[in-house]
């Protein structure tokens, strides 16, 4: 955060894989006001549509969508440039549209023609920042276990393509797109496909697990992926045959550890019966206290949560999508039947039961979460356990492969020059067709 200004004009251009989640998370991180730019239709939306006015979201009209006049295109520079002349910042998504693949797709002009046109026009000179957003996620359809990480990179060198834009328009609006498309791969997690990105976390996981002393915040994971990638891709161009040996072996130890339901940490571990009896009083004593707490919660939520669960469901939204509707419907579902069982509460007890329904609302909702988690960890703590005493064997055998994947991780990372992991070449991009191709 520390590369945003706090005043003068800035351009914020993100990538975009979760609909309306990404500018929510931008809203709710950087510490500036923006004025968003969106695309028209969503402007129409029961839902979106005020929430956007809110903002003094900008309407983008793109060829693609359906009644949209690109001439009025127009009025969004306009208002945009007119933003940046206050003094204002701009969000955008250069790409276009939100697709769920970890990779960045093709980016559209708008955003260099926006700056530009704000610097060389009449009234110029502005100082304008280009600032690379990355929005990296993880599991993002999901409420309880998904997280996400806001990267803002140092702002783009622009006084170049200022200057060339007054003679070659074209080449100027083209070569700033391609640095901005090159700072952003930087900042986000890019892969093949989500399965190869899976991969890549179970691969984290292996390397995290055989290195119990590095610090591993969700920033150093993400960054350990990126130049994971880029190894990945390096190593398929040169030698195709070993990184598809190697691949085949993580998916079968990750197959494994699913099936058998052993978390990868734990397979260093024994069980004296001391820990064990901590362990159950430790964990087993909150959870029993905590019970009637969690019950109370879920009996306030149960409804609302269930109504969200099935109306996603049946809608079947697209993956980048998902957390979108799912925050839509809750909008619609959580409070009409709040209001329904606060009316309940009110004819069964009065207004003192009323007051005391409306009081617990949040907390116990909070907690009810934590307790489910907490038992869920639990769970799968004792299934691990179960597998110890009935097949001690098996946690040996899937320790050693454990240590062979590593070392075998460590052979492939020796052959793969610094310069391509640290992203400093454009070779590891380059070399992302015959990765692709293979």
């Amino acid at each position: 955060m520390e590369y945003i200004p706090a005043s003068g004009p800035i351009i914020l251009a993100a990538n975009h894989q979760n609909a309306l989640v990404d500018p929510m998370l931008l809203l709710a991180a950087v510490p500036r006001r923006f004025v968003p730019v969106a695309k028209a239709p969503l402007f129409a939306h029961p839902l979106i549509g005020p929430f956007l006015r809110l903002v003094k979201t900008i309407p983008v009209h793109r060829p693609q969508d359906e009644g949209s006049d690109p001439a009025r295109n127009r009025e969004m520079f306009g208002a945009a440039i007119a933003t940046l002349r206050n003094g204002g910042a701009i969000l955008i998504f250069p790409e276009g549209l939100s697709q769920p693949e970890p990779a960045l797709m093709p980016l559209r002009t708008g955003t260099a023609r926006m700056l530009l046109s704000a610097e060389t026009g009449e009234g110029g000179g502005l100082g304008v920042k280009l600032l690379p957003v990355g929005l990296v996620f993880h599991e993002p359809g999901s409420f309880r276990t998904g997280w996400a990480l806001v990267l803002v990179g140092e702002a783009i060198p622009t006084d170049e393509d200022i200057a060339l834009y007054r003679t070659s328009p074209l080449e100027a609006v083209r070569r700033m797109t391609d640095r901005l498309a090159e700072a952003l791969r930087q900042r986000i997690v890019e892969a093949n496909d989500r399965e190869t990105l899976r991969l890549l976390h179970v691969v984290e996981s292996l390397w995290e697990e055989e290195s119990p002393h590095a610090v591993r915040d969700p920033a150093a994971q993400a960054e350990w992926i990126r130049r994971g990638m880029r190894a990945y891709r390096y190593m398929s161009a040169r030698d195709p045959a070993q990184v598809s040996v190697f691949r085949s072996k993580v998916e079968r130890y990750a197959k494994d550890i699913e099936l058998t339901g052993v978390a990868g940490d734990r397979l260093a571990r024994s069980y004296p019966a001391g820990v064990v009896c901590r362990y159950a009083i430790r964990e087993g004593l909150p959870l029993l206290v905590g019970l009637p707490l969690a019950l109370w919660g879920i009996a306030n939520h149960l409804i609302p949560y269930q109504l969200t669960k099935m109306a996603v469901r049946r809608l079947h939204p697209p993956p980048d999508a998902e957390a979108t509707y799912k925050i839509a419907g809750a909008v619609l579902a959580y409070p009409l039947c709040w209001i329904a069982q606060g009316w309940l509460a009110w004819r069964i007890g009065g207004a003192w039961l009323l007051v005391l329904f409306a009081a617990s609302l949040l907390p116990t909702g909070f907690f009810a979460l934590t307790w489910r988690d907490r038992l869920e960890q639990v769970g799968r703590d004792a299934r691990g356990f179960f597998q110890f005493l009935v097949n001690r064997n098996l946690y040996r055998r899937l320790f050693v492969r454990r240590r062979a994947l590593m070392d075998e991780l460590q052979a492939l990372a020796r052959q793969v020059p610094e310069s391509i992991l640290a992203g400093q070449t454009s070779e590891a991009h380059d070399l992302s067709a015959a990765g692709d191709d293979h």
